[in-house]
């Protein structure tokens, strides 16, 4: 499985970015997929997630500003990040757990997409 995403960029403090990952290869219809963020010099932590049936949850952070969706058709997942700070700088990571199948359990990350808010 391969995750391609993009839409990362440079924006002022309380614009708008939106973010696409598109997974391809063996993805298992059932899966969960998510995005992380790692800023310098700390963890990477789950920001999004949302499940192929519909079900999400958030960061407490970015709760009421970031709003995850998804087209199962193209296994892709989305990102609207609405009111950004200078505390969501950060790379975004794409990720995804396959829930069944021969591969059911396997998680896989996407190559990091740099965001920065800043004036």
């Amino acid at each position: 499985v391969q995750l391609q995403a993009s839409g990362g960029g440079l924006v002022q403090p309380g614009g708008s970015l939106r973010l696409s990952c598109t997974a391809s290869g063996s993805v298992f219809v059932e899966n969960v997929m998510s995005w992380y963020r790692q800023a310098p010099g700390k963890q990477r932590k789950s920001v999004a997630a949302i499940t192929s049936r519909g079900s999400f949850d958030y960061a407490e952070s970015v709760e009421g500003r970031f709003t995850i969706s998804r087209d199962n058709a193209n296994n892709t997942v989305y990102l609207q990040m609405n009111s950004l700070k200078p505390e969501d700088t950060a790379t975004y990571y794409c990720h995804i757990l396959l829930l069944g199948g021969i591969s059911v359990g396997e998680k896989y990350w996407g190559k990091g997409t740099q965001v920065t808010v800043s004036s």
